[in-house]
């Protein structure tokens, strides 16, 4: 064989030599671009699956909502199919609910969605929220009448009337008045609220024997006047306040607790005096004697008010249901202490026609822990009145509801008191007032009055207070593990 034919045939065996090897680095570096390519697209189809799967379970909690509002709540618990826009299912949800139960009734609602799509059903994601129905602890002061408001007084929430509002105070909110006179946001300003002479460099004016003011005004440089807004809808008064002959059914039969007409239980008494403790109960005492004062208020001007306790009867000490925190008195009613709980406590006479109670705030009322935790409705048939002999410095933590009548202090001569602070609500028909003036001088009452609406009130109240919507909102929402 001549040296060229070897030559050739080596030079075909290094080719094909080179072939293989480049042709396996070739294969190699084709492998794992197509591993990488492959492993990128599996991380984007679980990526994009790890964000659907949120949006799957927030779809949860929007289904559970609308079977909420529609009354099929129980129908919506459990594993639903999710579909996409083409009617395709894509993945799954899984909602549980855990509610908070009252007097039988349902008061919080705590639901969790669990969602995943079908090509990664391991990777799910979760939400928790809480679903609560706004009240009217929104609000500091719902008033169904005209007021006027002092300038020593400071309000942090939003203030409504549906009648017109002298502003001379402080607000850190609104303050919004549906007075409506010729169709226009105007009210008759009278010399109870300080419109003797007309205040007509301050928005109002003479026409005439009467004072015509702006639906909302103001006196002094106090407020902040950008939040005024007026005039706006009337609140209905009737469907934000409580039914009394329901509170009662729980209480006589629902598992509160339920006392009757004081007389029944002792002879000549004048009512009751609740005392709360930070224990979690109540003493709950007949009162046999009470002290006159002399007092003045619009409605029954001079007269004597018969407030002041000088004699009282231990009845019992009661704990009160964690299932029913419902308390009924069928009487007038005196109430202090520190309430450990979220407790409401109605004052109303249900059987005697023409008889309206009224409830008397003679101390403090406190919280034991906080208001997350605690919260104190009060409801009077009629009246919520401060008493005469209150603390120089008064406190009140609670929702106050003077469904038939008003809240206030009555004007007695020479009986100052330095500071009121409520942190609630004043839920009242009639016009408020806890201080008394005469020719701009203070005449009697507290000289400087606080009042802080309570936003852990405002989706966690105590039983039975009423809501400002039936539509059921976030209150919070957190994903978790």
């Amino acid at each position: 064989m001549s040296n060229f034919s070897k030559k050739r045939k080596y030079e075909k065996g290094v080719i094909v030599t080179y072939v293989l090897l480049f042709g396996s680095i070739f294969l190699l570096i084709l492998s794992g671009l197509m591993g990488y390519i492959l492993l990128q697209l599996r991380q984007a189809g679980q990526k994009l699956a790890w964000n659907q799967a949120l949006d799957i379970s927030e779809a949860g909690i929007d289904y559970y909502r609308w079977c909420l509002s529609n009354g099929i709540e129980d129908d919506c618990i459990g594993e639903r199919e999710y579909y996409d826009n083409d009617g395709a299912t894509v993945g799954k949800f899984l909602v549980e609910s855990e509610s908070t139960i009252a007097c039988g009734m349902t008061t919080r609602r705590h639901v969790t969605s669990t969602g995943w799509t079908l090509d990664y059903p391991g990777m799910q994601r979760k939400v928790q929220v809480f679903l609560g129905q706004e009240s009217v602890a929104k609000y500091s002061y719902i008033i169904n009448s005209s007021v006027w408001i002092g300038d020593d007084h400071f309000i942090n929430g939003p203030y409504h009337s549906n009648g017109g509002i002298r502003m001379d105070g402080s607000n850190g909110s609104l303050v919004t008045s549906a007075a409506v006179r010729n169709n226009v946001g105007e009210w008759v300003c009278t010399s109870s609220f300080g419109c003797s002479p007309c205040p007509t460099s301050d928005g109002c004016r003479v026409s005439g024997t009467d004072c015509i003011c702006p639906g909302v005004f103001t006196t002094t440089s106090n407020p902040t006047t950008s939040l005024f807004d007026y005039p706006v809808p009337a609140f209905d008064f009737n469907a934000i306040t409580m039914d009394l002959a329901e509170i009662k059914d729980k209480a006589k039969n629902g598992g509160g607790l339920y006392f009757p007409v004081s007389t029944t239980l002792k002879a000549g008494s004048k009512g009751y005096h609740l005392k709360f403790l930070n224990t979690g109960k109540i003493e709950v005492w007949t009162i046999m004697a009470l002290q006159q004062t002399n007092g003045y208020n619009e409605e029954e001007d001079w007269h004597y008010d018969r407030f002041i306790i000088n004699n009282e009867l231990l009845h019992g000490t009661y704990t009160i249901p964690a299932d029913c925190s419902v308390i009924y008195i069928e009487d007038n009613l005196w109430v202090d202490g520190t309430v450990k709980g979220k407790v409401v406590v109605a004052s109303a006479n249900l059987i005697t026609a023409g008889v309206d109670t009224s409830v008397v705030l003679p101390g403090n009322i406190t919280y034991a822990a906080s208001s997350e935790t605690d919260g104190l409705a009060i409801i009077a048939e009629k009246n919520v009145l401060i008493g005469p002999q209150s603390p120089n410095d008064m406190e009140l933590h609670s929702i106050i509801v003077a469904q038939k009548g008003r809240f206030g202090r009555d004007h007695y001569v020479g009986n100052f008191r330095n500071s009121l602070k409520i942190y609630g609500s004043v839920i009242s028909n009639g016009r408020v007032g806890t201080q008394w003036t005469s020719g701009g001088v203070i005449v009697s009452g507290y000289n400087q009055r606080e009042t802080f609406f309570d936003q852990n009130q405002v989706y966690n109240p105590p039983p039975f207070v009423a809501g400002m919507s039936d539509e059921f909102e976030i209150v919070s929402w957190q994903e978790i593990d």
